[in-house]
């Protein structure tokens, strides 16, 4: 029964990555019918990952109230009603307010199910998991670009709202197999963890580093989602449609990264996999600065979806290897808001950037994103042989 549960919690988690790549996969064709400019599609962007902030901080009281199971079925319900309300969207004001249960539902079941697979699971299943987010944001593009060929964004919409219905009708009936599984939702609290204030930890050189290292990544990440299309039509020249289909092949990228770093987990260390990754990352940005075919960029982009896959995952787990067992849980908390640091703030900044300027530095801008991350690496490196050094 546990591992019926698991099905469960890994088809709930492509539930979770089908909105994240659709808006952007879709906005060169919705910014054009709605006649709206470029940058706009910030206020969506920030609406959805202001909506995961808050449902991410208020999680621990309702997952007290309500526990895991239930909050995975409202909050996938909530993501494929707003995924339906976008495809009837006739302006900006009513995409923004669909972008708010959006980003609600998708926080709380980021928050409740990653909880869950930590406390109950092995490591590996967490892998996986992240593995299975891959599908769902490779499955959304791949819908949207059939659409797309038709110019219908809407009916993309549509389409993937039935997957979403479709997945949301599993968590509802499948609530009494989290009863019979029996496990405790409620982690026990850790009597040896220590309450360290945010600016506390913020004053550790460490702990700065591994924050930076998590803002690039992310920033690479949302940043490609959401304007690599835009970047591949408008600089490149490619169709609305088959830039749709090449940024599946971004999401696939991902998928395949996180599956592989489960896979190959036993023989590749954590670190390596940051190391492997960023290399590759460097590859993907100057495959699209230097283009010597068309294509080169829409292998960039897989290549950057690859690349930064293994990042974020083994970067959390190294996290006790760096603190202490007593502060790890509370950096761990200060990484997640870095993250959304960069998921929130790096795609609004190019949106204004493309608008006022020219989509034509997306490679360039990612670039910037790459060298905090590499900063971050480095520094973070230095402060650890420090402390190897004194010990």
């Amino acid at each position: 029964m546990g591992m019926i549960l698991l099905l469960v919690i890994y088809i709930a988690f492509i539930g979770l990555g089908i909105p994240d790549s659709l808006f952007g996969t879709a906005w060169p064709a919705i910014y054009q019918e709605l006649d709206l400019p470029v940058s706009w599609a910030n206020f969506v962007t920030i609406l959805i990952s202001g909506g995961t902030i808050v449902s991410s901080l208020l999680s621990a009281r309702a997952l007290q109230y309500l526990g895991t199971a239930k909050i995975t079925a409202i909050s996938t319900t909530m993501t494929a009603i707003a995924l339906l309300g976008f495809s009837y969207a006739r302006s900006m004001i009513w995409l923004c307010l669909f972008a708010v249960p959006l980003g609600l539902g998708a926080g709380a079941i980021d928050t409740a199910l990653n909880h869950y697979v930590a406390v109950h699971y092995k490591a590996a299943h967490m892998n996986f998991l992240h593995c299975f987010y891959g599908v769902g944001v490779s499955l959304s593009p791949f819908l949207m670009s059939i659409a797309l060929s038709t110019g219908a964004w809407r009916e993309g919409y549509r389409s993937v709202f039935w997957f979403q219905l479709g997945i949301s009708i599993l968590t509802i009936i499948s609530l009494p197999v989290w009863k019979k599984v029996g496990h405790v939702t409620v982690q026990k609290e850790d009597k040896s963890a220590t309450t360290i204030g945010l600016f506390g930890l913020l004053r550790t050189a460490k702990v700065r580093s591994v924050c930076m290292i998590f803002i690039g990544s992310c920033a690479i990440e949302y940043t490609c989602g959401i304007w690599g299309s835009t970047f591949l039509v408008n600089d490149r020249g490619m169709a609305v449609d088959g830039a749709a289909r090449t940024i599946t092949f971004y999401y696939i990228g991902i998928a395949l990264g996180r599956f592989l770093s489960g896979v190959l987990s036993a023989k590749i260390t954590n670190r390596q996999f940051v190391q492997i990754g960023q290399g590759i990352i460097l590859l993907a940005i100057l495959m699209m600065i230097f283009p010597v075919f068309p294509i080169f960029s829409g292998i960039g982009l897989f290549l950057a979806g690859f690349g930064n896959a293994p990042i974020f995952p083994n970067m959390l787990y190294l996290t006790p290897q760096h603190f202490d067992s007593a502060s790890s849980g509370a950096v761990i908390g200060v990484e997640m808001s870095a993250s959304y640091i960069g998921i929130m703030l790096a795609p609004a900044l190019f949106g204004l950037i493309a608008q006022n300027i020219s989509i034509v530095y997306f490679p360039y801008y990612l670039l910037g994103m790459y060298s905090i991350m590499i900063i971050g690496s480095i520094f973070l490196d230095k402060v650890s042989s420090c402390v190897v050094q004194k010990q």
